[in-house]
């Protein structure tokens, strides 16, 4: 095993296949933002990223435009990013310093069905970090790390179940300790015991988030 426990270190490839998961409980808190900032800053993992995307109805996992196909069709796509433009999520991946980029696109409710090509596409990854909530019904990471708003009302189911499994919280504005969060129905409870890291876009990934997860990661997969 290869280990470069502390930045300033000589840098040498970190082969301990770990696996992060970055959440979110609504679109645009800066999740795509995070995992970018994590591949930039912990070089040495050689990650692996991936961006997992659930359509609707009526809109077409091969490509995520509008379809009329039916239920069981175009169920799931995964393609591998190629593109250094970043002039997509999975293409800022690349920028940011992934050794890989993946897109996995499913219907609502359908992936659980693209799984075992997943962990496929993955079988020689080194280290994996990937952007999604629903996943956690398929593995248990070394390190779920939701971003939270209090300002958006939105929470999404797959955020609000997974969230009492969450080792630690990035919180947008976090400089009022008297904010009251707009979201209903889920208890400020889960977030007590939690480590919570205050970004302000747009910077999203702070030096003390970025050695938390390099240190979280080491001890998890070497305890």
């Amino acid at each position: 095993m290869l280990v470069n426990l502390r930045r300033g270190w000589p840098r040498l490839y970190l082969n301990i296949m770990a696996t992060v998961v970055i959440g979110g409980h609504s679109r645009n808190l800066g999740k795509t933002s995070v995992v970018a900032g994590l591949i930039s800053a912990l070089p040495e993992y050689q990650w692996t990223a991936v961006k997992i995307t659930q359509f609707g109805h009526g809109v077409c996992s091969v490509n995520g435009e509008s379809c009329d196909c039916s239920t069981d069709e175009h169920t799931q796509a995964i393609s591998e990013e190629k593109s250094r433009a970043g002039d997509s999520d999975t293409s800022r991946f690349l920028v940011a310093g992934a050794a890989r980029s993946l897109w996995v696109r499913t219907k609502q409710g359908w992936l659980a069905e693209a799984m075992p090509d997943i962990r496929s596409r993955l079988g020689d990854a080194t280290n994996i970090i990937i952007e999604s909530n629903s996943v956690l019904k398929f593995l248990r990471p070394d390190l779920y790390i939701p971003v939270l708003d209090f300002n958006t009302a939105d929470f999404k189911d797959s955020a609000r179940e997974f969230l009492d499994r969450a080792d630690a919280v990035i919180l947008h504005n976090a400089k009022n300790a008297d904010a009251v969060p707009a979201w209903k129905n889920v208890s400020l409870r889960l977030l007590q015991s939690k480590r919570v890291f205050p970004i302000t876009p747009p910077e999203y990934v702070t030096t003390e988030l970025a050695d938390f997860v390099r240190d979280s990661v080491l001890h998890n997969v070497t305890e």
